[in-house]
């Protein structure tokens, strides 16, 4: 996995402790990352392989705190169920760890706090993620990962990270860049309502 911006990508590798292998060494691995993400930084992280996606996802699951939301987006393919099973190992959660599709939300309790993993790619409206209590989970003690979350936007809490893959087929067939920005989130102000900004 390759730690860097956009350029000066040689400099950032050595600053967030980049091994020979392109995986990320375990003592610095969230080194500078929360620092750069909390400033407003896009930080993009390069992907070989699964093994890197898997590691990367690991990564965040291990610094990420109680309240956070994580908004997934990519293509069909691009790894997100990696990814994700990548962050519940980072939480400690050593049960099977699928992707929701069809159930929207699935919950972990088995790591440091509550994992809320949802997918809500075949949701119809707003009103079903009211239906099964979403904001119990965005504002709970525990962390979620919302696969397609571009989908519901407007309900995202503020702010949330935004994680989001791409391939790239000119560097591999496995190469994924892998994007995480703070964006400010457009919920509370919904639910807040116009007049109360």
């Amino acid at each position: 996995m390759d730690v860097g911006k956009e350029t000066g990508r040689d400099a950032d590798k050595m600053a967030y402790g980049i091994m020979g292998n392109g995986v990320a060494d375990p003592a610095s691995r969230t080194g500078g990352l929360w620092e750069r993400l909390y400033a407003g930084e896009c930080v993009a992280l390069e992907s070989a392989g699964p093994e890197d996606t898997h590691a990367c996802g690991r990564m965040l699951g291990e610094g990420c705190r109680p309240g956070q939301v994580y908004c997934l987006t990519g293509d069909l393919g691009t790894g997100k169920t990696v990814f994700t099973q990548g962050f519940a190992r980072g939480l400690g959660i050593r049960e099977p760890v699928n992707s929701p599709t069809f159930t929207i939300q699935q919950v972990y309790e088995g790591g440091r706090m509550p994992f809320y993993h949802f997918d809500v790619y075949r949701i119809g409206d707003i009103q079903e993620m009211e239906e099964i209590g979403y904001e119990d989970c965005f504002y709970g003690d525990g962390v979620c990962l919302v696969e397609w979350g571009d989908l519901i936007r407007e309900i995202l809490p503020e702010p949330y990270l935004q994680v989001t893959l791409e391939k790239d087929l000119e560097k591999g067939y496995d190469y994924r860049k892998i994007t995480i920005k703070q964006q400010p989130g457009q919920g509370a102000a919904c639910r807040r309502g116009a007049g109360d900004v």
